[in-house]
């Protein structure tokens, strides 16, 4: 039993069999009698696949029946779309106790391979979906889209509609709120009434019916289900699966009078396994979901639980603030984000990972999680919104003509002069002693908040001299940045794409389309190590890996207002790492 794991929770999950699969091994009969032949079904929220392995495949359905009862569901799998050459098939029950949810874990297939499959249930048939399995040996490519933070009510889905009309890629890699859990008008639904959005349930999220409520809400929206029908998914659950800022006992989402956290949190990952095609990592065990997927000898895929299994709870600016002084007490933060003991991954994951790191011989080591791992330091006086960027710029730049003026600098011009004489009096004491504070993270919730951790997993790649790329959503806005150590030396790269739906720092800074670019750059020029951003537009990411380099490469539309949209190519970055570099070069 994993320290990480009460064994109160290991044992409610496990006798619940929470979103187990079926194995199938080959051909078998599909015209068993048990269940409710008579009852008439439908199959409203599509078919989906994930989790490939060289020889083995989830595969995904629900059943909505007209009334309760067992219902026997059929599968098929083939090598061509007419259904000629069935390599596979069966049948199994579903029923009330698994939200009618039908989870296939297809074995014995053939590495490398394009299958298509269907189910079929009281004479209806679903819609036909097409997946593959992972290459074995030595392979030339890769191409992985990555996306997260879908949130229904802000926006129609027409990012994924976008990559589902792609028609070269080996996977999807969902990086975390595949849902959100606020009810109805709250975060993001300043346009849901219009768009027929809104969400159900009405309420927030607590109960298991709540949560497979919203996930089958999810699940009708069609640009989601073509990418599903698609493409094999790999998945990871980040905090909204659950609530916002989640950690291993808590959230920030949770609070007094809701129930108990731990039941809450039990049902959202119930749901989560009954409507995802996750493959369990062990028999009877759906609270762990790191695992490690093998694209041929190309890239190795660790996916990695940031989140629930043994996060430590967030450090909080606030209480670093004196409430009679309003100062920052930055010795006591210093002191406390450099705390050795804090952690994300806990012990057995994080020793999982550098075992995964250490005996690998691919390529690439792609890391596939929730949360900015690289290092985002902004002026404190900025991160803890004691002034906005451009009173950071406007104040920080009259400091250094004061300095300038002080220090008798004679190439002080006569308008610099006149300049500051007339904005002298903005630099109060209290002015003067915010800039000089020093640069803190901007987001405590992400890698920053837990330094120590993150530098073992950079110093463990750098030791093994691998070809470490990190991946990461959670932000809703896109970045990419060099990996650093404590020594300064480069170790990796971190591509991070931007939402689904979900607003980002336009919507909170009210960033104007015409002023993006000059703030992106204006952050860029801030954060050391960071390379590019994007604060305003909606997207996913293509990341393609080679022998010689990983390219990633950042898709962008033009509205998620309407379902009539366009690819904003203007906005469209390149970004690569050659292997043996782990620097970025923009393209």
């Amino acid at each position: 039993m994993r320290t990480s794991i009460s064994r109160r929770d290991f044992l409610i999950l496990t006798a619940k069999g929470v979103g187990a699969a079926v194995i199938s091994s080959g051909l078998m009969g599909c015209n068993s009698s048990d269940g409710d032949r008579d009852v008439n079904v439908r199959f409203n929220h599509g078919v989906a696949s994930g989790d490939p392995t060289q020889t083995a495949i989830i595969l995904w359905t629900r059943i909505t029946p007209e009334e309760t009862a067992a219902i026997n569901v059929a599968w098929e799998i083939a090598t061509d779309a007419a259904f000629m050459n069935i390599v596979n098939s069966g049948n199994t029950l579903t029923n009330q106790a698994r939200d009618y949810t039908v989870k296939v874990d297809a074995i014995d297939l053939t590495p490398g391979t394009q299958y298509y499959y269907r189910f079929i249930a009281n004479g209806e048939t679903t819609t036909t979906g097409k997946t593959k399995t992972l290459p074995e040996g030595a392979i030339t490519s890769a191409k992985l889209a990555v996306m997260s933070c879908a949130n229904y009510p802000a926006g129609h889905f027409n990012v994924y509609k976008l990559a589902s009309q792609m028609d070269d890629l080996d996977a999807v890699l969902h990086l975390g709120d595949y849902i959100y859990e606020y009810p109805r008008g709250g975060y993001a639904s300043d346009n849901a009434a219009q768009l027929n959005r809104e969400v159900l349930p009405v309420g927030e999220l607590f109960t298991l019916d709540d949560y497979r409520t919203r996930y089958g809400q999810y699940r009708t929206d069609v640009d989601l289900q073509a990418l599903h029908a698609g493409v094999p998914f790999i998945t990871v659950w980040d905090d909204h699966e659950v609530c916002n800022d989640t950690y291993k006992n808590g959230a920030e989402n949770h609070n007094d009078g809701e129930g108990d956290f731990e039941t809450r949190k039990l049902a959202a990952l119930q749901a989560y396994f009954e409507w995802l095609p996750i493959r369990p990592i062990a028999q009877d065990n759906e609270l762990e979901i790191y695992r490690s997927f093998q694209f041929g000898d190309l890239v190795d895929l660790h996916m990695l639980d940031t989140r629930v299994l043994a996060r430590d709870k967030q450090l909080d600016y606030a209480n670093y603030i004196s409430p009679s002084t309003g100062a920052f007490d930055a010795d006591t933060f210093a002191q406390d984000i450099s705390d050795a003991n804090r952690t994300m991954l806990g012990s057995e994951q994080l020793q999982w990972l550098q075992t995964q790191l250490g005996n690998s011989t691919s390529t690439w080591q792609l890391l596939g999680q929730q949360v900015l791992m690289g290092s985002m330091y902004l002026p404190a006086a900025v991160a803890l919104t004691l002034m906005t960027l451009e009173q950071y710029s406007e104040l920080g730049a009259l400091a250094v003509l004061a300095r300038r003026m002080q220090a008798g600098d004679p190439s002080l011009t006569d308008a610099e002069k006149a300049y500051l004489a007339a904005n002298q009096n903005k630099l109060t004491d209290e002015v003067m002693a915010q800039l000089q504070l020093p640069a803190v993270p901007y987001n405590l919730d992400a890698w920053d908040g837990y330094a120590v951790e993150r530098e073992t997993i950079l110093q463990t790649a750098k030791a093994y001299a691998k070809n470490l790329v990190v991946l990461a959503g959670d932000t809703h806005n896109a970045w990419a940045s060099d990996l650093k150590d404590a020594n300064g030396d480069h170790v990796g790269v971190e591509f991070a794409t931007s939402s689904v739906s979900s607003p980002g720092l336009e919507y909170y800074l009210n960033i104007p389309a015409a002023s993006a670019p000059t703030y992106e750059a204006g952050i860029v020029g801030l954060i050391e190590n960071l390379k590019y951003c994007n604060l305003r537009d909606r997207g996913f990411m293509t990341v393609t890996f080679s022998a010689d380099q990983a390219n990633a490469q950042w898709h962008y539309v033009d509205t998620i207002l309407s379902t009539s949209f366009q690819e904003v190519t203007s906005r469209g970055a390149t970004a690569l790492v050659k292997t043996g570099e782990n620097r970025l070069t923009l393209s």
